[in-house]
Order: C-alpha cells, then sequence, then structure tokens
C-alpha cells in the first residue's frame, strides 16, 4: 500500500466491487478460476472466511476461538453453502461481507500483537494481520469468479503489497525453487539461491505467484511453484 493507505482504507470499495459482480452472475454453478470450484463455491468459502475472521476478531478480545473448528469442518460448510440456492448464496455473501467489515474496522489496535490461531493448535498470527488478510481474500477470490477483473486491472497500490506478500509466502515455503523475479517496473527479489530469471509486470508475477497463471511472464516454462505456500 501507499504509505497513507491501509487495508481497511480499500476494503469497503472492494467488498462492494465483489457484491456488485457477484449480483450480476446468473449461473453459480459455472467453474471458477479455482481448480475443483465453482463460482459458488467461491462465494460460499468467502462468506465462511467473513465468519472466520469474525471469529478471531472476537479472540482478540479473549474468547478463545479459532477461525476453523477444524480444516475438515471449513471444507464440509464451504460445500454445503454452494449446494444452496443462489438468493441464500448472495444473501450469505452480502450479510458476512458487511459484518466483517465493521467488524475489522473497530478492531482495536491495543489486541493488534495478539496471536490467534486458524485452528486448535494450528497455525497463529497476529489480529493485526486480519484486515490485509479480509482484503487479499476479496480481491483474490473476485478475479476467481471470472466475471469481474483480472489481475492486470488492480490499482498499483493493491498489486504492491500483494507481490510483497506473495515473496515473503514463497520464500516461507518448502523446497522452495531458486529464483530472481523481475518486474518490467524495476523491481527485483532474490528467492532461494536465485538462479532462474522469471521476469514480466509487477501484475503478471502477482497472478504467476498467486494462481499460477503465467501469461504475464516472459517464459514458456516457467519454475513450478510449491503447493501450500
Amino acid at each position: 500500500m501507499t504509505a497513507d493507505l491501509s487495508p481497511l482504507d480499500h476494503l469497503p470499495a472492494a467488498t462492494t466491487a465483489l457484491l456488485a459482480t457477484a449480483a450480476e452472475m446468473d449461473d453459480l454453478a459455472a467453474p471458477s478460476l479455482c481448480g475443483g470450484w465453482s463460482r459458488a463455491h467461491v462465494l460460499s468459502h468467502l462468506a465462511r472466511n467473513a465468519d472466520g475472521l469474525m471469529r478471531l476478531v472476537r479472540a482478540a478480545g479473549g474468547s478463545g476461538e479459532t477461525m476453523y473448528d477444524s480444516a475438515q469442518s471449513r471444507d464440509a460448510d464451504i460445500e454445503a453453502g454452494a449446494a444452496r440456492s443462489r438468493d441464500f448464496i448472495l444473501a450469505d455473501l452480502g450479510g458476512t461481507a458487511r459484518a466483517v467489515d465493521e467488524a475489522l474496522a473497530g478492531l482495536s489496535g491495543d489486541l493488534g500483537g495478539t496471536r490467534v490461531e486458524r485452528t486448535p493448535g494450528g497455525p497463529s498470527f497476529h489480529a493485526r494481520n486480519l484486515p490485509f488478510m479480509r482484503l487479499r481474500e476479496v480481491v483474490y477470490h473476485h478475479v476467481d469468479l471470472d466475471a469481474g477483473p483480472a489481475f492486470g486491472d488492480l490499482p498499483d497500490d493493491l498489486v504492491a503489497p500483494f507481490l510483497a506478500d506473495e515473496i515473503t509466502r514463497l520464500r516461507g515455503a518448502p523446497h522452495v525453487p531458486g529464483l530472481t523475479i523481475r518486474t518490467t517496473e524495476g523491481d527485483a527479489w532474490a528467492v532461494g539461491d536465485g538462479s532462474a530469471d522469471v521476469t514480466g509486470t509487477r501484475a503478471g508475477v502477482l497472478a504467476w505467484l498467486a494462481r499460477g497463471i503465467p501469461d504475464g511472464i516472459d517464459q514458456d516454462n516457467p519454475p513450478t511453484l510449491p503447493e501450500g505456500r
């Protein structure tokens, strides 16, 4: 982000844009850009993500909740939601999106250093990261609907922090490939031993790192990215 913009500055507009796209889609059974998921799955996931983040806002205040009860319950809830009617899915999406935006806006700065958990005993992170996590979910999955913006349509002040986040996640992945990632805008990052060069626009590199879409980078056969990064 630019120095004077936080995730919460972007989140209301990103949420509004997502809801507008969803409302215009007639066929929620159509495939999304997330392998194995329909558009209905993506929207159901976003609703359950909102619920989970609201649990973490409460956890930062001492409730002891985790984002999800388990990975299995998360997946089951998404599947159940995706099977419901279009009207239910859209109402669920809209209600939870507005509720989580409000909850995140009210998250006290004093609680930002509190560590919260994804699942009981699972990965933990600081509550201050929750607004960025929600913004990333909304923006990325809006693209995944394949009915609105692509990564190339995102403004620079969104692309830049998402790129930095993807580089950090890649560096922390197991079996990370050796890469030097360069953008035509002049950025450069070394990952691992930096042995293979990958070049593209910022948006193109983001699409590759975030979703494995190689269209915006120069290589015909780009290196394989690790799963679960």
